[in-house]
């Protein structure tokens, strides 16, 4: 009788309907035309091409820091004089600043280590608008994908500075958040700049997130850390830097 028994289970499982299929196995003619699978491939040339550019330029640099923020600052504003010395700071110290080659905090960026080092790294985006490479972005590359751009950005760094900006800025953050969070990369430092503009956010995470829904967990919000702008912090932050793991120390 148990032996019968244990049979049927065997049987009711093998010819239950599976839900989760390997991808080859399902038949997609129906939900993807020849027409898409035709774009699909013709632009995965560009994609591969895009992304080996964008390695590329990373691995000139040893240690990087990529630095996140608005397209719209004005620069007599004091968050684009805070990350125009930061980052002239930073590669003072022998890092690389990356930022995304456009106006802003990213021509801050660049035009602090370009000041004070010489050069600035830029990876732009193609856009219809807004987006113009920067005078001082001396180095980098074109992108037409933004997640070419972003992976390639955030591909590596030792930390990641992130000032007040749009919804592109929240796109990076919880990306990086995302991956710290389920271990995909390492707890790498995640800098914010600014509590006027990011502390209503962390409150949403304290009180929507984390009490009232339970959609993190509390260890979450120490993922990153908040700073002022002023002397004090700045040099926080440089300490955080020179602190922080470098990318060939993850592999040991």
């Amino acid at each position: 009788m148990k032996k019968a028994l244990k049979n049927t289970q065997l049987k009711v499982k093998k010819n239950k309907k599976r839900i989760n299929k390997a991808d080859h196995l399902i038949k997609k003619d129906f939900i993807i035309s020849d027409d898409i699978l035709k774009d699909i491939s013709s632009r995965n040339s560009k994609v591969t091409a895009e992304l080996e550019a964008g390695f590329k330029a990373i691995r000139m640099y040893p240690k990087s820091v990529t630095m996140f923020g608005s397209a719209r600052i004005k620069s007599s504003d004091k968050y684009y004089k805070f990350a125009e010395k930061i980052a002239g700071m930073i590669c003072k110290e022998g890092y690389a600043v990356i930022t995304g080659g456009g106006p802003a905090i990213m021509e801050a960026g660049n035009k602090g280590t370009y000041e004070n080092c010489g050069y600035g790294v830029g990876f732009n985006i193609e856009l219809p608008f807004e987006q113009v490479i920067n005078p001082y972005a001396t180095h980098g590359v074109d992108f037409h994908y933004f997640f070419t751009r972003k992976v390639s950005m955030t591909f590596s760094g030792e930390a990641y500075i992130y000032f007040p900006g749009g919804f592109g800025t929240m796109d990076e953050l919880f990306e990086i958040l995302t991956l710290i969070q389920t271990k995909k990369i390492p707890k790498v430092p995640v800098i914010l700049v600014g509590p006027d503009f990011w502390n209503p956010l962390i409150k949403i995470f304290e009180k929507t997130f984390l009490k009232e829904f339970g959609t993190i967990s509390k260890s979450d919000l120490n993922l990153f850390k908040v700073f002022d702008i002023s002397e004090k912090s700045a040099k926080e932050i440089l300490k955080i830097v020179k602190k922080a793991k470098l990318r060939n120390e993850y592999k040991k």
